[in-house]
């Protein structure tokens, strides 16, 4: 019989880890000013915000929030609900679809012309939206998948919640201007990174510049795609309550970076902020691998198990975003998990958190640590050793 001394122990561990790392480049540019008054740019692999600007303030996003529409429908496609070959019938609602002032939205924005009680297929739709961000376009698709634009509206909120768009609300599909309406940048990013992780199959369209339907050709409104900087999506979006917008995507040497602006006068303008923005974010930014694919981060003692302690490992590339200007002072690392681990421990079961936050606390980014090993519960002899070393020398530090 053993004597329990469980309520001696499960302290938690912090561990701090130095960031420092070593940079070939002189001191960078670390700021930068921008007359967008809403700004969003993060790297999406490492998650880290590069700059920002009243990126939690939700406000009307015009034709950026039609990146939602096309969630949900490039979701419909992975759920085999639809296929890009099925053809939907156009309703007279989305081919005379109004405003709250009888305004027809296709004739008043931007449209697809599609010619009602006609079939389309879903594929020339979704290249109607992306493209050409047709209004029209975008009801047809909403009423198939909820039945009306309604209820599609309902159905983007509840998606919204489980992404984790806490600062949206949508009540159409189109992003027409409307007083409950609303998107901040910071969620458009976050979408944004979503589309790239779950449909990368679709998004090719993204970087198309032309679309022609029912002889009528228009060309993509992304000043990103004729810009030599590695732009390949996604939507731009004007109203005169938001002013211009543009959701960007770029890559160069396999790092890309996500940009939303919002609340700039002019298109021209909208196309050199949006190409200065990226190319200090590439310019000033670099990515490191700061652990490799299960690389050990640290080692855990084990109470009263087959082994002393264990070596925590993470299952993934930890990457980090690193101003070269800092070279990594403005970041910390934190180990934490509840000491001593105790057996049996899986290697597939996570016993803490690798965390990764500026020096300020904000929280870039966290991973799972795992036992490299299985360790399983001592035997009889082993756990009583084990508990007279504790009464005799204590709980072994960490």
């Amino acid at each position: 019989m053993f004597f329990n001394y469980s309520k001696y122990i499960g302290i938690y561990v912090i561990v701090l880890i130095n960031l420092v790392i070593t940079s070939n480049f002189s001191l960078a540019e670390r700021y930068i000013n921008t007359s967008a008054k809403y700004v969003y740019l993060m790297d999406y692999d490492t998650g880290r915000v590069l700059l920002e600007k009243a990126s939690n303030i939700p406000t009307a996003p015009a034709s950026m929030s039609k990146l939602m529409t096309i969630y949900m429908a490039f979701e419909a496609l992975k759920q085999e609900r639809i296929s890009l070959d099925t053809e939907l019938v156009v309703s007279e609602n989305a081919w005379r679809k109004k405003d709250e002032k009888g305004i027809s939205l296709p004739a008043s924005g931007s449209t697809m012309f599609l010619e009602p009680l006609t079939k389309v297929s879903f594929e020339d739709l979704l290249r109607g939206i992306i493209v050409q961000s047709g209004n029209d376009a975008c009801i047809v698709i909403s009423e198939a998948l909820s039945g009306s634009e309604e209820g599609f509206a309902n159905d983007m909120n509840q998606k919204a919640k489980l992404l984790n768009l806490n600062n949206s609300n949508f009540t159409n599909s189109t992003g027409w201007p409307h007083k409950d309406h609303k998107m901040s940048s910071r969620d458009l990013a976050i979408l944004s990174q979503k589309l790239y992780q779950d449909f990368p199959e679709y998004m090719h369209y993204f970087s198309e510049t032309k679309f022609t339907y029912n002889g009528i050709t228009q060309s993509n409104r992304n000043p990103i795609l004729y810009q030599d900087i590695g732009g390949d999506g996604l939507k731009t979006g004007y109203t005169k309550a938001s002013g211009h917008g543009v959701v960007a995507s770029a890559i160069q040497n396999n790092r890309r970076l996500i940009l939303v602006l919002n609340g700039i006068e002019g298109t021209k303008l909208r196309a050199v902020e949006s190409e200065r923005i990226l190319n200090w974010g590439f310019r000033e930014f670099e990515n490191k691998v700061i652990f490799e694919e299960n690389e050990i981060v640290d080692s855990a003692n084990v109470w009263l198990g087959n082994k002393p302690n264990v070596p925590l490992i993470v299952k993934e590339k930890v990457y980090l975003s690193i101003s070269k200007a800092d070279k990594g002072n403005d970041l910390k690392a934190i180990i934490k998990y509840v000491a001593p681990l105790m057996p049996p421990l899986e290697p597939n079961v996570s016993v803490g958190k690798l965390i990764i936050k500026k020096n300020d606390g904000t929280k870039i980014n966290e991973y799972n640590l795992y036992p490299e090993s299985k360790v399983n519960k001592a035997g009889p002899l082993g756990r009583l050793f084990g508990s007279l070393s504790y009464l005799i020398w204590g709980q072994p530090s960490e």
